[in-house]
């Protein structure tokens, strides 16, 4: 029987299977453990089922000699030092594929409500600034017929475009090799464009004040992938110059995003807390997912999405 270390509550059913076969800790509180608390209760701990907030680096590795397995609750795993545990034979497993749609849904959710302006509409009538029908009022932007740039065209990139397909929109890509179009290109002739690409060190600050400068006025930018992608301060000042039309955030540097950060006195601004994958169905597969790799690994055998490739670094 193992020690685990679960650094949250997670919804659904599938951590009983854990608690049946190994010894488990989870972390009670709302907020996650800070990287000292996390790095304590890892030390003596063979196997670790993380969330993205948490930073499971080299150090945090090294100090735990008894670590087999890291089982990250994301589809993502940059918050894992994928080469520190490839280099201590560590397998790595994510949950890929079941947040897939619901992330689609939420990312044309954003757009929509960017689009129609509608935290200002519904804002308006709840405060009763809603005399009559008035022509002239709370216009917002088209969306059928649209261009949509999507950068990333992986799973969720790919799901996203099947929903503009709705929408009788025009979708274009770049970053993946089958893309055609250059940054530059689907910047200059989007009128929304969605960041659905991993952060890396090549795609943090892939948005920032010159990437913002080739999107037209009327342009409106969602991001559901990760927050570091977008320079935010860069894109504050965008929306008070009118660079840009709007922006859409389920993610942001950091998370939570401090309420007095500039961005939110920025204009047309949407900030949601990182509910991408959030639905019933998606969550509670994703702790399946995530179960499902740490007793694989706790057995010795493959994971079934492994993020990394032992011996060799990052997959």
């Amino acid at each position: 029987m193992a020690h685990c270390f679960v650094s949250r509550r997670l919804p659904g059913p599938a951590l009983d299977r854990l608690t049946a076969e190994h010894e488990v800790e989870i972390w009670p509180e709302r907020l996650p453990p800070t990287y000292e608390q996390l790095r304590e209760h890892v030390a003596d701990t063979e196997g670790l089922l993380s969330l993205l907030t948490d930073r499971v680096d080299a150090d945090l590795i090294a100090a735990s000699p008894r670590l087999e397995v890291i089982s990250n609750y994301a589809v993502g795993y940059d918050n894992v030092d994928l080469e520190a545990a490839s280099a201590r034979g560590i397998p790595v497993g994510h949950t890929p594929d079941v947040l897939t749609d619901a992330t689609a849904d939420m990312t044309f959710a954003l757009l929509l409500a960017a689009a129609r302006k509608l935290p200002d509409a519904i804002a308006a009538a709840r405060e009763g600034d809603w005399v009559t029908w008035e022509p002239g009022e709370h216009l917002g932007h088209s969306v059928n017929g649209q261009t949509l740039g999507i950068i990333g065209f992986g799973r969720i990139g790919r799901a996203v475009a099947r929903r503009a397909e709705g929408f009788q929109m025009r979708v274009i890509s770049a970053g993946s090799k089958d893309s055609e179009t250059t940054l530059e290109q689907l910047l200059e002739q989007s009128d929304y464009v969605s960041v659905h690409c991993p952060l890396t060190p090549a795609t943090r600050h892939l948005i920032d004040g010159a990437a913002l400068q080739r999107m037209k006025p009327t342009a409106i930018l969602i991001n559901t992938a990760r927050g570091p992608i977008v320079d935010q301060a860069a894109l504050a000042d965008a929306l008070r110059a009118g660079t840009i039309a709007a922006a859409a955030l389920d993610v942001t540097d950091p998370e939570p995003l401090p309420h007095t950060d500039p961005l939110y006195g920025a204009p047309n601004v949407i900030v949601t807390p990182h509910i991408g994958s959030a639905t019933r169905a998606a969550r509670e597969r994703m702790t399946e997912l995530a179960v499902e790799n740490l007793l694989a690994g706790l057995a010795g055998e493959p994971l079934r999405h492994q993020a990394n490739v032992i011996g060799s670094g990052p997959a």
